[in-house]
């Protein structure tokens, strides 16, 4: 959306801490109780290409709750369903296969997380396209863990963070060529044309698009028929909430195309999540119509101590009861800071943010490599393979190197590999690469 780099280059970052630090603050104040979370989600179908998930009861270790996490996601398709039908429905499976098998902490699991956000949304991608669709899809996957909140997109359903004060934290990057001329340089060093649409004369109109297929997004799962320039590597980022908790706001395109941030986050505080999500819509439609699908998913993460469970409550009570909460005005020597053993009372403090489109600087270097002690894992499909299995298929049988070239991340398989330096515009062929 128009601004939305500039809106986000304006909102401050806090000083990172380590995940470790964090959770021991907060085991240390007695905070450890998990908060409760309500969550509504609304909207309207114009083409009927935008699905949402709700998962809010998701356990890490079956029959423990204490390893509990919810996870919501927007997904808006484009040129038919399949590719938001096929992300609902196994993306988050792909997420946990990627993640080790012999995770044990609750901090393991959310600093594994980032990586294994990467490798799901490149294995969803690669499947999709097995099926030989052309449809493409938007993502937006949000994992909840207590007070941390973990955010992985692709394309342009944005997520942003209401916190105390009325203050916003955009969770997401658009990933618009119009808007993002990061995506833009690094779609056309890999292969691919921008450009907009031109009539007949030369005349250009629209946004700017990626060609062939016309495609206005840089990143998004599917679109076989764009280029593989189009990545499926998610921005990802990780923040921790403070023992007040917040509202999180995730929605479609047609959503922030009429509304800001700002605009979609005052238009339903002070109510519960439920109705909020419906008059997010509903404001949006008011504002520009019906022109696209418009899909808002709304979570409220709520201290535990501050449950809202009686039902005496009138609605009025219970609406300003949910803004005392979440949006209550902090004292001025709590900003950005931290007091004793505990965080500030209002702060967000951010974990991890990334987002390059380079498997390499995503994936990690050299991780869990053990050239000697075959087979070996692909860290993105997970499959145990024996190394260089596969090479004498290539190329008639022979024994071209190009696709194990060295490179500093963990091992891909054949396929895998060959996803990676095509999204980097880097494929090349037999005969040029073994001369």
């Amino acid at each position: 959306m128009a601004g939305a780099e500039r809106e986000r280059r304006k909102m401050p970052l806090l000083p990172a801490l380590p995940l470790a630090t964090l959770i021991g603050r907060e085991l240390r104040a007695g905070g450890s109780e998990r908060p409760a979370l309500r969550y509504g989600h609304a909207g309207f179908a114009k083409r009927g290409e935008d699905y949402f998930l709700v998962k809010p009861d998701c356990l890490r270790v079956p029959g423990d709750p204490s390893t509990a996490f919810s996870v919501f996601a927007v997904f808006d398709g484009h040129n038919g369903v399949s590719a938001a039908v096929f992300s609902k429905e196994h993306l988050l499976e792909h997420v946990m296969s990627a993640l080790p098998p012999d995770i044990g902490s609750r901090e393991d699991w959310l600093q594994a997380l980032p990586r294994a956000l990467v490798a799901g949304f490149v294995k969803a991608d690669i499947d999709f396209q097995r099926k030989g669709e052309v449809s493409g899809t938007t993502a937006t996957l949000v994992v909840v863990d207590g007070f941390t909140v973990t955010v992985a997109s692709v394309g342009d359903s944005r997520c942003i963070l209401d916190t105390q004060g009325g203050e916003l934290q955009l969770l997401t990057v658009d990933h618009r060529l119009e808007e993002n001329v990061e995506e833009r340089e690094r779609v056309t060093a890999s292969g691919g044309e921008v450009g907009r649409l031109n009539l007949f004369g030369g005349q250009e109109v629209g946004p700017l698009r990626c060609w062939p297929g016309g495609l206005c997004l840089s990143r998004s799962i599917g679109d076989m028929d764009v280029g593989e320039y189009i990545v499926p590597v998610p921005h990802v980022k990780q923040v921790k909430l403070s023992s007040v908790g917040g509202r999180l706001i995730m929605a479609s395109d047609g959503i922030w195309d009429a509304l800001s941030n700002e605009a979609a986050a005052k238009s339903c505080r002070g109510l519960p999540a439920e109705l909020a999500a419906k008059l997010v819509v509903k404001q949006a439609l008011k504002k520009c119509g019906l022109k696209d699908d418009t899909t808002c998913v709304v979570v409220d993460i709520i201290p535990s101590d501050h449950h809202l469970t009686s039902p005496q409550l009138s609605p009025k009570r219970n609406q300003n009861k949910l803004k005392s909460l979440l949006f209550r005005r902090r004292s001025h020597s709590s900003v950005g800071k931290f007091g004793g053993k505990s965080a500030s009372i209002g702060s967000v403090e951010e974990l991890f943010e990334e987002g390059s489109a380079m498997l390499e600087e995503r994936l990690g270097r050299n991780l869990s490599l053990k050239a000697a002690s075959p087979p070996s894992r692909c860290a993105i499909c997970q499959v145990d393979q024996e190394p260089f299995e596969g090479l004498m298929e290539e190329n008639g049988g022979s024994h071209c190197s190009s696709p194990y070239a060295p490179w500093g991340g963990p091992y891909l398989c054949l396929e895998c590999r060959k996803k990676k330096d095509a999204m980097e515009g880097k494929r090349p062929s037999c005969s040029t690469a073994c001369r």
